[in-house]
């Protein structure tokens, strides 16, 4: 096998398009993965890992990437990330203000996607459509827009009581889903939340919390050659050599006719990757 690239692995970065074009960043290099379809495919982990925020030397990862003082002092891996209706930034307490200012303290779409089922999820505008095609959804249609992510944590979690707001990702890696009526799945959420959601308008202010009307549905497509009937999870730190063919890539994973990685879970592992 000929090396491709080695370096420190980043999220995959992708595109919209008919299908979706993934690129797998290694340091500085970024390596076309639709074009390395079918071929043989070998990740190999050095076992160094190097924050993706300081550059700091870790044996152990935290929060896709971190090590441990990063983890505990960056305002990105807070709490309140994974729960945003815990934001407080205007409590005066976040780690980073300015962080919040450039990532908390802006418009947010609340969303319903069609992945392993439907689900409800939240997102900063300029993410469109790159969390959901990070989440592995078909479809994907933008149902309200807010002031800040807190808002939408609060009318998430109200929205949640309906719908889920997990992916199941093994079911995600299966197939694709059952076409869903998005619009008509909108219409009823939005319908049996209403009183709570004139609740939260009257909370924030009329102007902070805006249905969107006139969206139409994203469908998305993913380079995928053939799904898997059983899932098998590659883990860099239990097994150093990954090798397979590549059949597809969908989410944040690679699936290989020997099973499936999660990149972004090994964002600072020194990777090389050979095909």
């Amino acid at each position: 096998m000929e090396s491709l690239a080695r370096g420190g692995v980043r999220k995959m970065r992708s595109r919209l398009a008919g299908p979706v074009e993934y690129t797998l960043p290694l340091g500085e290099v970024g390596i076309d993965m639709n074009s390395l379809l079918e071929q043989k495919i070998k990740l190999e982990f050095s076992g160094d890992i190097h924050c993706v925020n300081c550059g700091r030397k870790t044996k152990k990862s935290f929060n896709q990437g971190h090590c441990f003082p990063c983890l505990q002092t960056l305002a990105q891996c807070d709490s309140c990330i994974i729960h945003p209706e815990k934001c407080h930034f205007d409590q005066g307490t976040c780690r980073e203000p300015g962080w919040g200012e450039r990532h908390c303290m802006q418009d947010h779409i609340v969303y319903l996607a069609n992945s392993s089922g439907l689900k409800v999820g939240i997102t900063r505008a300029t993410q469109v459509p790159t969390r959901w095609i990070d989440q592995g959804a078909t479809q994907a249609l933008a149902i309200f827009r807010v002031r800040t992510r807190l808002q939408s944590g609060v009318l998430e979690m109200i929205f949640k009581q309906h719908v889920a707001d997990k992916t199941n990702w093994r079911e995600m890696l299966k197939g694709t889903p059952e076409e869903l009526d998005m619009k008509a799945k909108s219409i009823e959420l939005t319908e049996k939340c209403r009183s709570e959601i004139a609740e939260l308008k009257e909370r924030f202010g009329f102007f902070a919390i805006s249905v969107l009307t006139g969206i139409e549905t994203v469908e998305i497509a993913y380079p995928v050659v053939r799904y898997l009937e059983k899932i098998n999870s590659f883990n860099f730190d239990k097994d150093p050599v990954v090798e397979g063919t590549l059949l597809g890539v969908k989410g944040q994973y690679l699936i290989f006719d020997t099973g499936v990685i999660n990149m972004r879970r090994f964002s600072g592992y020194d990777v090389e990757v050979s095909s």
